[in-house]
């Protein structure tokens, strides 16, 4: 199967919570990118795709806290893909940050976040 992603995921194992309905649901953040997360499933986050959420998480041994506004794009058994449609300043700086310190490419970073900007744009 070819590899259609856009963005470089990142493994970054923490604790999250996504927000839906005025309810927070703990769960795992698996693997960032600078478009999107994939989660852990949890059982009472009974959604389905296209769903907005929020997806809220703060960096080891900080207060730093990067939050997005995803919708849900698939659920599987043990996971949820996350497709982020909106992250503040703030947040973008701090995950673009960590992307870096992860992914050791600078020009494929600074590719990435063009094609971010192209995107939210259209």
């Amino acid at each position: 199967m070819q590899n259609r992603r856009q963005f470089s995921r990142v493994l970054f194992s923490t604790d999250a919570q996504v927000i839906f309905n005025d309810h927070q649901y703990p769960c795992k953040l698996l693997d960032i990118s600078l478009h999107g997360a994939l989660i852990t499933r949890c059982d009472a986050f009974s959604s389905s795709t296209n769903t907005n959420a929020i997806l809220c998480f703060t960096l080891p041994q900080s207060e730093i806290e990067i939050k997005m506004e995803v919708m849900v794009s698939h659920i599987k058994a043990n996971h949820i893909g996350l497709k982020c449609h909106y992250i503040d300043i703030d947040s973008i700086t701090h995950l673009k940050r960590l992307i870096e310190l992860n992914l050791a490419d600078d020009e494929l970073l600074h590719r990435e976040l063009a094609m971010l900007i192209h995107d939210t744009q259209q």
